[in-house]
């Protein structure tokens, strides 16, 4: 039987490998940069924690969520998205004090069953961060720049922020209410998933990015015209921070995002070279959510970026990925004797902090001096029986093809 990775899943290979640590590694350090600690959470959580917090009617609970019993007969659900685990993790482990302040960061793979296409698999990878304790419209622009701060330290230009405000519990269900009439007389011209949203949650269909139903939603009233005094002073400085501070944006009145828990500020970090799913990042405010899951009342914002998306970006924009460091030394040996001598020298090497490997095949020094090429080794050090009796050993520069005969307590000198 011939076994294979299942479908929408994928091996990340040694060749790919190093795109993924250069956009985890800078992930890394740009949100360190700006004081926020890394959390990690399982992978699968109590199935109830997704349906409360993104909403039971939404489709990624209905339809894309992979759930299944344990052995105790326990619902479980492998995650989806990680904010509502890491509100989770907050409460159970007391993080959310009163008056308490925090910024996290994640990074780590996620789980829908979705039709796998470019961009979009049913394993997919996220980095991401969540920000409690402040409902200070600046908090919102920072985690913005964060966002754009990142891409930047990827080398990615012309991106675009998407921004809107969703509005309240308290204002929202008012301007549901305005979408429904809107809709009323438009449900033939709608797709079937818009046709149930329209039943559940209206809000929902400005999100579909099918063409017919996109028609109609041109028409659609703008959310940030019927939102409250209170989300409307919020979104206001938002804009006025982001205008003080030089941060390009443009006003999407009809952006929502696919999750039921978001509220006031929601954005898109998109780029227009990925057709119809074109977000590599997107986020907003989630105040209700600590209280939802049974944490105390706490005003949050957070993001995440598909990080398999951005990989596509970066193959599109052909940014440079930074090469892995080279292997600076391998050694060729000849014989029992001058493989023990250069397992103990590449040991010595190893210690000094040097990349470094040898060969442990047995095969002919031609064919060990291939595989130092193709290693692309700065240096090759060559031991056979002749070196053992003469206590010499021959240290090859792989660049300049010379060679030198060095003692052997002399080798380390020569790479310290």
């Amino acid at each position: 039987m011939k076994y294979e990775s299942p479908r929408g899943t994928r091996d990340i290979l040694p060749s790919d490998i190093r795109k993924w640590q250069f956009i985890e590694g800078t992930a890394r350090s740009v949100f360190e940069s700006c004081n926020y600690a890394e959390i990690r959470t399982p992978v699968f959580e109590q199935t109830e924690l997704f349906t409360r917090s993104i909403g039971e009617d939404t489709d990624i609970v209905g339809k894309e969520m992979y759930t299944f019993l344990d052995k105790g007969d326990r619902s479980i659900t492998l995650r989806p998205e990680e904010t509502a685990p890491v509100v989770r993790a907050c409460i159970e482990n007391n993080l959310l004090g009163q008056n308490e302040f925090i910024k996290l960061y994640y990074i780590g793979p996620m789980f829908r069953y979705e039709r796998p296409q470019a961009g979009r698999s049913r394993q997919f990878h996220q980095a991401g961060v969540e920000v409690f304790g402040s409902s200070d419209a600046l908090i919102d622009v920072e985690v913005i720049e964060l966002g754009v701060r990142y891409f930047t330290g990827i080398g990615i230009k012309d991106l675009e922020v998407d921004i809107n405000s969703v509005g309240c519990s308290i204002c929202r269900p008012v301007f549901k209410e305005k979408l429904k009439k809107y809709f009323e007389g438009k449900l033939d011209g709608l797709c079937e998933n818009c046709k149930n949203r329209f039943k559940t949650n209206p809000l929902r269909i400005l999100d579909c990015k099918e063409p017919g139903c996109q028609k109609i939603i041109e028409g659609t009233p703008a959310t940030t015209d019927h939102i409250c005094g209170d989300c409307r002073d919020h979104f206001d400085r938002v804009i006025g921070y982001l205008k003080q501070f030089g941060i390009a944006y443009k006003l999407n009145k009809r952006l929502v995002r696919g999750l039921d828990y978001y509220t006031k500020t929601t954005f898109e970090i998109v780029s227009r070279r990925l057709g119809a799913q074109n977000a590599v990042c997107g986020g907003g405010r989630y105040d209700d959510l600590v209280e939802e899951l049974g944490g105390r009342s706490t005003p949050a914002v957070g993001f995440a970026i598909g990080l398999d998306r951005l990989l596509l970006v970066l193959e599109e924009q052909k940014i440079r990925v930074p090469e892995d460091q080279r292997l600076k030394v391998y050694i060729a040996t000849l014989g029992e004797q001058s493989k023990q001598k250069g397992f103990e020298v590449l040991q010595n090497l190893r210690n000094m902090g040097i990349k470094s490997d040898m060969d442990y095949q047995g095969r002919s020094l031609n064919s060990q001096l291939k595989t130092a090429d193709k290693l692309k080794a700065q240096f090759t050090i060559i031991i056979g029986e002749d070196e053992i009796q003469n206590g010499l050993a021959v240290i090859r520069s792989m660049d300049h093809k010379t060679q030198e005969k060095v003692r052997f307590e002399e080798v380390l000198g020569k790479f310290k």
